[in-house]
């Protein structure tokens, strides 16, 4: 049974937190407008030492059932590169802190962030140490990442079952996810990665279940050369495509924060489809009560996945460790559905992209192979 109080409208009220933190020194003009003013090594330095904290409260989550959820925003101040030159342990006890916050806020589910998901043993610990379920959010990113990649490549007139795929990333726990489920659906699949010996496992997963050729490879540059779709969802700090690396008409969803896709494909490429992976409208009429960079209404999948765990009742650690089921990602998919989660369109570097804009990409594709054939 869910965490909630009775209204007296009858509706329950679910309760989730979600932990945030920087990517990039920037970010944390967010919150705090001085920091823009100070140099990068003093921000980064002493933001570091502070604890976690409230940084805001989240309302009017509303399910298509009528259940309704608030929660809140914790803030980890560690920027990606602190979080990974820090010691697990360090590290560990800053996750516990920020968990501990949210049980006393009395938050039902935890839901961890971009690189608090990746240190460590993906939340496995940070579980076994609080009194409430623990999720990444990875299931339903990769629900996201493989709807939307494959809806962006029938737009732009790409027939999946002939396409060649690379999924940049393909050892970690949303790569190895999209490979099992688009192994079946795609012409040829290219599993890209820094260990060949991880890529080999990922590739025997896969196994007889895929359609066409699956290929190993340690060179993300050289990878999206040979694929009309890429997907990117390393966790490695630092972009790994430019714009040069790009077939025309060519589909990339960048899931991975920091991104993996160089900001130039905006203005250089004009005929490739860049979308933004795991864009999700969260129903009801939510105030988040801060502004982490996405449009207003809408959050990453892996904000929904805690938003729809706790409108469900489902408080239970759903998405831990280094291995994602297929079953997993199919059964939050349907249930974020349920609740009224959707995919939010396209986007392309947080703004969305009209329909006659993805038109239009298409015909200029559809012209720059001709000039080159």
């Amino acid at each position: 049974m869910g965490r909630c109080l009775f209204l007296g409208g009858g509706f329950s009220l679910e309760r989730f937190a979600f932990l945030l933190h920087p990517l990039e020194v920037k970010d944390f003009t967010r919150k705090f407008k001085l920091a823009g003013h100070l140099p990068e090594s003093w921000v980064e330095s002493f933001f570091s030492r502070i604890p976690p904290f409230r940084v805001s409260h989240i309302t009017g989550v509303r399910s298509a059932t009528g259940v309704e959820a608030e929660g809140w925003f914790i803030g980890l101040p560690m920027t990606a590169g602190v979080l990974l030159r820090s010691p697990w342990e360090t590290v560990l006890g800053r996750l516990l802190q920020a968990g501990r916050l949210a049980e006393k806020l009395g938050a039902g589910i935890f839901g961890l962030g971009a690189f608090t998901k990746v240190v460590g043993d993906r939340g496995v610990s940070v579980a076994r140490g609080l009194s409430i379920p623990v999720t990444t959010g990875n299931s339903l990113t990769t629900w996201t990442a493989v709807r939307g990649s494959l809806e962006a490549a029938r737009q732009m007139g790409i027939e999946p079952s002939r396409a060649a795929v690379s999924i940049i990333g393909a050892t970690g726990a949303i790569g190895r996810a999209c490979a099992l489920l688009l192994a079946g659906e795609v012409g040829e699949l290219i599993l890209v990665g820094r260990d060949r010996e991880k890529l080999a496992t990922v590739a025997d997963a896969v196994g007889g279940s895929a359609r066409g050729e699956v290929r190993r490879s340690t060179d993300p540059r050289a990878a999206a050369r040979e694929s009309m779709v890429v997907i990117t969802v390393s966790s490695a700090p630092g972009v790994l495509v430019e714009a040069e690396d790009l077939q025309p008409g060519a589909v990339v969803c960048d899931v991975a924060r920091p991104r993996n896709v160089s900001a130039a494909v905006g203005s250089l490429r004009d005929d490739c489809l860049v979308i933004d992976g795991g864009v999700i409208r969260v129903p009801g009429q939510v105030e988040f009560g801060f502004d982490f960079g996405f449009p207003p209404g809408t959050a990453e999948a892996c904000i929904a996945e805690t938003m729809t765990l706790a409108l469900e009742g489902r408080y239970e650690s759903y998405t831990l460790g280094g291995e994602i089921a297929p079953e997993r990602v199919e059964e939050i998919g349907r249930l974020s559905e349920k609740h009224g989660f959707s995919l939010d369109g396209f986007r392309r570097f947080e703004r969305a992209i009209p329909a006659e804009k993805v038109l239009d990409i298409r015909n200029r594709a559809g012209a720059r192979r001709a000039e080159t054939t």
